[in-house]
């Protein structure tokens, strides 16, 4: 389930000699997205680290606020929303919970904490948006994603993944809902084909 909290912006100064707190703006809800905790198929127990890179995304896609296509190569924004990460951050976070979940893997981690690994998993995030077609949109999630052998840097296994789920509803709640279902199809479908990949090959 999607999870949210607010944020208030513009908070301003006490006005003075009053002590009146002025008006601020309405509270920003930032949406986060899920980790698979639960794989509907045994995966294979690997004795190897893994270090998961964050991925790699155009700047449009590279942003905390939440990206909708209404026509072909113009890309726009939520106005009363946002991400409570960078994408990108925020897909890698859920990616290596989606790991941990599964209890199959020795170690698993993030580039940034000097994980000496034996495999790396690297990405592309190539869509991430809301797309109107239709009645409600449809919620778009596509990662290419490469398992890198180290130390010589073979890659062993590459993974595509792309998900189209359509939204509940037009609500913001509704669509971001329609990403979290997204996102966890991918991140099972990741997941199940890093462990399940030929790596001694």
């Amino acid at each position: 389930m999607i999870s949210r909290r607010h944020v208030l912006l513009a908070g301003g100064a006490v006005l003075g000699g009053c002590g009146v707190i002025p008006k601020v703006n309405d509270p920003v809800p930032l949406y986060a997205l899920s980790a698979v905790s639960r794989f509907e198929q045994s995966l294979p127990d690997v004795d190897w680290q893994l270090v998961v890179g964050t991925p790699v995304a155009s700047a449009d896609l590279n942003s905390t606020r939440i990206a909708l296509t209404r026509s072909p190569g113009v890309v726009e924004y939520f106005a009363k929303g946002a991400w409570a990460d960078y994408a990108p951050i925020l897909l890698q976070d859920k990616l290596i919970e989606s790991f941990e979940a599964s209890n199959a893997i020795v170690s698993v981690g993030r580039d940034a904490v000097g994980l000496r690994p034996d495999y790396v998993l690297q990405s592309d995030l190539r869509d991430f948006q809301a797309e109107y077609s239709g009645e409600v949109p449809t919620a778009h999630l596509r990662l290419a994603a490469k398992l890198v052998r180290m130390p010589d840097r073979r890659i062993v296994a590459n993974i595509l993944t792309e998900q189209k789920v359509a939204a509940a509803g037009n609500s913001l709640p509704q669509i971001v809902e329609a990403f979290d279902r997204a996102a966890s199809q991918a991140f099972e479908e990741v997941v199940v084909g890093v462990l399940t990949a030929p790596t001694q090959s």
